[in-house]
């Protein structure tokens, strides 16, 4: 990709440009890297021809490029609009970047390693692994130690990052319209949980957007519990409610939030779980709350982009994906008993709101 971002544009508004700048670059290095680690992985660890991805057409190439675009400029206008302070804009963890990508360098070959072996259940001996649900002790994207270790909570956030390009962040961010649409008065203290919260970035989000209201968030990890501990006393200098659990049990009595979110949690989980998830949900919220989901786009959502699910799927280990690609989730939703009041996708995220009648 190629930046957009031109001298005329910088003249009129260098505010605008200085974000715009910031998200390129992120961009471009993220391609950077994954060209460099790419190369380095394939000499080191040749894939076979089936492990191979499919080659994107150039028109899909072009459609993606015009979707990042589309998603900066909608990220922009709504932190003008006040629907998100304008300083999120600037707000990434690419402010550890220099702490943590040697060690996402220094990491690789072990992921590259454990990719080639199909090594899914790969853990440091010093790593419980009892008492979890089986679908989740694997190292989803290949990362060492899964979800349980603070190396994984420490290099997490860069990770997405690069994942995505650099636009992780933003597609984050496309949550808060949809919840400041649902609760009216952000100076009200509402009750938000955030399901699966992980190192706390959402959380972060929600308290911008909603500084009077009672934070809540529950991740099954304790190392990525710790690390959400840590980021948001240094970050916001009070804590929401962190707890251990799992989403399919939800800690918390009935009808007790105004609003859940969820991000990047639901194509992690096999159907049933996804199922259970989703009931948890509905069954937290107060008649009238609302559920906000952000996940990756579906195959109905992108046809042209199939093959490059397909080959995420099976380049990143991501077991669940290809059923999840398939799933009807707003029949889903709609027979738990939720009325779907918005679905809309961004880059490479899909969103749901959905209200509890």
């Amino acid at each position: 990709m190629q930046s957009a971002v031109s001298p005329a544009a910088i003249a009129e508004n260098p505010l605008k440009a200085a974000y715009q700048t910031l998200q390129w670059g992120k961009n471009i290095f993220a391609l950077a890297h994954r060209e460099t680690s790419g190369r380095l992985r394939r000499l080191l660890f040749p894939l076979k021809d089936a492990d191979k991805p499919a080659p994107l057409n150039p028109k899909a190439l072009e459609d993606l490029q015009q979707r990042f675009q589309t998603l900066l400029e909608q990220d922009w206008q709504d932190g003008q609009a006040g629907v998100y302070p304008v300083e999120l804009l600037f707000d990434n963890p690419w402010d550890e970047f220099l702490r943590y990508y040697p060690a996402i360098c220094l990491d690789s070959p072990r992921v590259w390693q454990r990719a080639q072996t199909k090594r899914y259940q790969d853990f440091a001996e010093n790593i419980d692994i009892t008492g979890y649900p089986k679908y989740y002790v694997q190292n989803f994207h290949h990362q060492t130690d899964g979800y349980l270790s603070e190396t994984s909570a420490n290099l997490y956030d860069l990770q997405v990052e690069l994942l995505f390009g650099g636009a992780a962040n933003p597609m984050r961010r496309r949550i808060l319209p949809l919840l400041k649409q649902a609760l009216a008065s952000p100076s009200e203290p509402y009750k938000i949980l955030d399901v699966a919260c992980g190192t706390g970035f959402t959380l972060r989000l929600l308290r911008a957007a909603f500084p009077k209201a009672n934070l809540f968030g529950m991740d099954l990890s304790p190392a990525y519990l710790r690390k959400a501990n840590q980021l948001l006393s240094q970050r916001l200098g009070e804590l929401p409610q962190l707890l251990q659990a799992n989403a399919e049990e939800l800690p918390y009595q009935d009808n007790y939030f105004q609003a859940v979110t969820n991000v990047f949690l639901l194509h992690e989980l096999p159907a049933i779980a996804r199922q259970r998830v989703l009931e948890e949900c509905y069954r937290v919220l107060q008649p009238g709350g609302t559920l906000v989901i952000c996940d990756s786009i579906q195959a109905s959502d992108a046809p042209e982009l199939t093959p490059m699910m397909e080959g995420f799927a099976k380049a990143f280990h991501e077991p669940y994906y290809s059923h999840y690609i398939q799933d009807n989730l707003t029949e889903r939703l709609e027979q738990i008993g939720f009325r779907v009041t918005a679905c809309e996708t961004h880059y490479l995220s899909k969103y749901f709101a959905a209200q509890k009648l």
